[in-house]
């Protein structure tokens, strides 16, 4: 007998009562000095039953993935089981060296990891990574075509139409969405009892998240998979869940059924994730201050008219041509917020871009007031550009590693020479702290001594610094949590009451778009589809794009439960 086939062996013959995966009181340290432990997982217990969606909801940092890797013996060098038990259909693995987990990996539990684009590899066909597979798992005795059909045939059940063609493409040549069905048909490929997935689809658009989710909780239902689900995303867990468990620091906190969880929840920490959920609000945020004046027909303060680019493309051989944006339109009225909104390639970066004057249109004209920003340079656009400010999606590389805070929102104060003393630009970069509610003790940290929601904070204020009328914020909440992301949501509406700024809120999650725009505009493949008051698009969306997004949006159990 192989040892693979001794490996299944042993798990089939365990009492059913089992269930295929127990993890009890379960404890995993980090070495973070020469003889310094500090743990990461802190006595978890879970379990997941044949058939069952289990999902494991938790913030960054809250141990979510450590759990994971400790499950599936994939551990890092610097991390240790201090105590706990992992048991797979009563069989307890805790404790083997890699080689003998390989025999559980793919055999009897499958592993869907988070990012498609580092996880494949990027110079072998997809078929020859599901191939590579198969044969693991495989008898010893099956010759290369059985390899290779029970690679099609995995293919297929993760959900892909046309598998030749697909078997022998590269990464790079598959959407989003088909990488990470090419995870699930290597996950597939052992015919594993149970499916780890590790944040499958927070890289992906809100419509392909939804086919990914749908195809899982297919193969649960076909197959009998039992499914692990490791997400940040409460909206999602709570559409497809049966039970699920909510992490922070190391513990769960929470745990039952999701009804239960929902509308009983025991802890203040679940609640907080209940409450910043977008799905759990029912219209646009106020300002904490109170009700925002509404002005009866405000002005124009940007205009976009007929923005026109192309990109000339070069492969192997060949050229083609890329049209990112195809005459579009774009109004912002003054003191209200227009998010631009769209999946991935739609082109709503390039307008952003393009807006500010990053980029430059190849038809097309931009107005800031009354003023032409289109052809401008030099000076005459750098003087502009003090109404015009942009917050990058990233706070993690928009802000320089080595400069402390003061100097990072100084930076503006000094370009255009508005504060000359050292005091004058200390006395306003507190001034500017405090307007993203922080205090003078952040001055001197670096950001690497902040924590995500905190960067976000800085990088607002640095925008602000000059006064500016608009602010375009290009994905600027997509990077964070959901409770940090609904800080800085709250923080940008108090803002924009105080100051009376303009808001152009690039961004692929309508949720979001809910609790902050007055107005949007829906972009596809460079176009255009649909804009018009927010409430009016949420109501009766006009065209079927728009509709599809909608019906996309996880949390439909929490907008039920409002």
């Amino acid at each position: 007998m192989t040892d693979t086939a001794r490996t299944r062996s042993t798990a089939a013959a365990d009492p059913a009562s089992d269930p295929l995966l127990r993890i009890a009181d379960l404890t995993v340290d980090y070495r973070t000095g020469r003889r310094q432990w500090t743990p990461a997982v802190r006595s978890v217990s879970l379990h997941v039953e044949p058939g069952e969606f289990v999902s494991l909801v938790g913030e960054s940092g809250s141990g979510k993935t450590t759990l994971v890797q400790g499950a599936l013996g994939l551990l890092p060098a610097a991390a240790r089981i201090r105590s706990g038990a992992i048991a797979y259909s009563g069989v307890d693995v805790t404790g083997w060296h890699d080689r003998r987990m390989a025999l559980v990996r793919g055999n009897y539990v499958g592993f869907i990891p988070q990012d498609p684009n580092t996880s494949l590899n990027p110079v072998k066909r997809i078929g020859q990574q599901v191939v590579e597979a198969v044969r693991f798992n495989a008898p010893r005795t099956a010759d290369a075509a059985r390899h290779r059909d029970a690679a099609l045939e995995s293919l297929r059940t993760a959900g892909l139409s046309d598998v030749e063609r697909v078997f022998q493409q590269y990464p790079h040549e598959l959407s989003g969405g088909m990488k990470q069905r090419a995870l699930i048909a290597i996950a597939l490929a052992g015919q594993p009892k149970i499916i780890l997935a590790d944040e499958p689809t927070s890289a992906l658009d809100v419509t392909v998240q939804k086919v990914i989710l749908d195809h899982l909780i297919r193969l649960r239902e076909e197959l009998g998979i039992g499914i692990l689900l490791v997400t940040h995303d409460l909206g999602v867990a709570l559409d497809r869940s049966d039970r699920i468990l909510v992490m922070r620091n190391g513990e769960i906190v929470e745990q039952g059924p999701v009804r239960r969880v929902l509308e009983h929840p025991t802890d203040d920490y679940t609640r907080r994730l209940l409450d910043a959920a977008p799905n759990r609000h029912r219209g646009r945020l106020e300002p904490t201050s109170g009700r925002r004046p509404a002005a009866a027909d405000p002005p124009a303060v940007l205009r976009a008219h007929a923005l026109t680019k192309t990109y000339h493309l070069r492969g192997r051989d060949q050229r083609r041509e890329l049209r990112a944006l195809d005459a579009a339109d774009l109004l912002v009225r003054e003191g209200t917020t227009h998010a631009i909104v769209g999946e991935s390639g739609a082109g709503k970066s390039t307008l952003a871009s393009i807006l500010v004057g990053f980029a430059t249109a190849d038809a097309g004209t931009v107005h800031v007031g009354d003023r032409l920003l289109t052809g401008l340079r030099g000076a005459r656009l750098r003087e502009l550009r003090r109404d015009l400010q942009f917050v990058f999606q990233n706070p993690f590389t928009s802000l320089d590693p080595r400069f402390p805070v003061r100097r990072i929102i100084a930076e503006p104060l000094r370009a255009f020479r508005l504060a000359t003393s050292a005091r004058q630009r200390t006395d306003r970069v507190v001034e500017l702290l405090r307007a993203v509610a922080l205090d003078e003790s952040y001055l001197d940290r670096l950001p690497g001594q902040l924590s995500g929601g905190q960067r976000q904070r800085v990088a607002i204020a640095r925008a602000i610094a000059l006064n500016p009328r608009i602010l375009v914020l290009d994905e600027a909440v997509s990077a964070l949590d959901a409770s940090v992301q609904a800080q800085i949501l709250q923080l940008l509406v108090d803002l924009q009451a105080e100051l009376g700024l303009s808001y152009v809120f690039v961004t692929h999650d309508l949720g979001v778009v809910r609790l902050i725009a007055d107005d949007v505009t829906v972009m596809r493949d460079g176009t255009v589809v649909e804009t018009g008051r927010a409430e009016e698009v949420f109501r009766a969306p006009r065209h079927d794009y728009t509709r599809q997004l909608l019906a996309a949006i996880p949390g439909t159990r929490l907008a039920a439960a409002r």
